[in-house]
């Protein structure tokens, strides 16, 4: 069976807190991170990154993908579910983690809440996963770090799979061609749209008003285009995070 590659990089995540240590930490989250280029017939991608975390928190989750990107480079796109830390209950489910991702060009593709089909491989992988390395869960986070990484070890480079022809994901896998920048490079705004400063509080100006709009975005610049009587884009980076009616501030995200 030959299987053709498509041209687009993309990352599935998932964060889990279902993993119980038996030693002082009773919890070991874990971050699962797949990424690499689609087949017609399957999935050629090999679990990137899995690695457990002490809480789902963005400060412990960030630097886990930075060293991904570094190594292997950047994904098209990401997607996620609308947990912590991928999303939040905010405009556009923004976070700090998702503004990152924008910042490097990145997609976020949220999967509709209570959809896990909507990342079927991923979800299967995951429960793998929860088997062979979380019941019964290691004593420490270290020992249960080293099952992750034997997990791994074994899904990518021994076990045959049956959507690719029994072939490893790591022998059809690629790194991305996108490096990683070690410096964020500030939006370019279109000359139409109108840009304006987040404030420390996360409100930004509209004619005389201060509409909220995030605390994760302080500090950064987003664009507005006036696109219908009153009505005004808001957008970051390429990202439409929604629309704002200047007559009663309502803001309407987008998904």
């Amino acid at each position: 069976m030959r299987s053709s590659i498509g041209t687009r990089c993309s990352t599935r995540i998932d964060a889990d807190g279902s993993g119980r240590t038996r030693g002082p930490l009773r919890s070991t989250p874990s971050v699962q991170i797949r990424c690499g280029l689609s087949t017609s017939k399957g999935s050629s991608k090999p679990v990137t990154g899995c690695h457990g975390l002490r809480s789902v928190a963005t400060a412990g989750a960030k630097p886990v993908f930075r060293t991904l990107f570094r190594a292997v480079g950047l994904p098209e796109a990401i997607r996620s579910d609308n947990g912590a830390p991928f999303a939040s209950t905010g405009i556009h489910g923004l976070s700090a983690l998702n503004v990152w991702w924008m910042q490097l060009g990145i997609v976020h593709q949220r999967i509709p809440p209570s959809s896990p089909q909507e990342n079927g491989t991923h979800e299967r992988m995951h429960r793998d996963l929860k088997r062979e390395t979380t019941r019964p869960a290691s004593s420490s986070l270290r020992a249960q770090q080293r099952r992750f990484n034997a997990f791994r070890r074994r899904y990518n480079d021994e076990r045959p799979h049956e959507g690719i022809a029994d072939r490893t994901p790591s022998s059809l896998w690629t790194p991305s061609s996108r490096p990683y920048p070690e410096h964020i490079t500030p939006p370019a705004y279109p000359a139409r749209l109108e840009i304006r400063r987040v404030s420390s509080a996360g409100t930004f100006r509209l004619h005389s008003q201060q509409p909220f709009l995030s605390q994760v975005l302080r500090g950064e610049d987003i664009g507005l285009e006036e696109v219908g009587d009153g009505i005004w884009n808001i957008v970051y980076y390429s990202t439409l995070l929604g629309k704002i009616d200047e007559r009663s501030l309502d803001i309407t995200g987008t998904k």
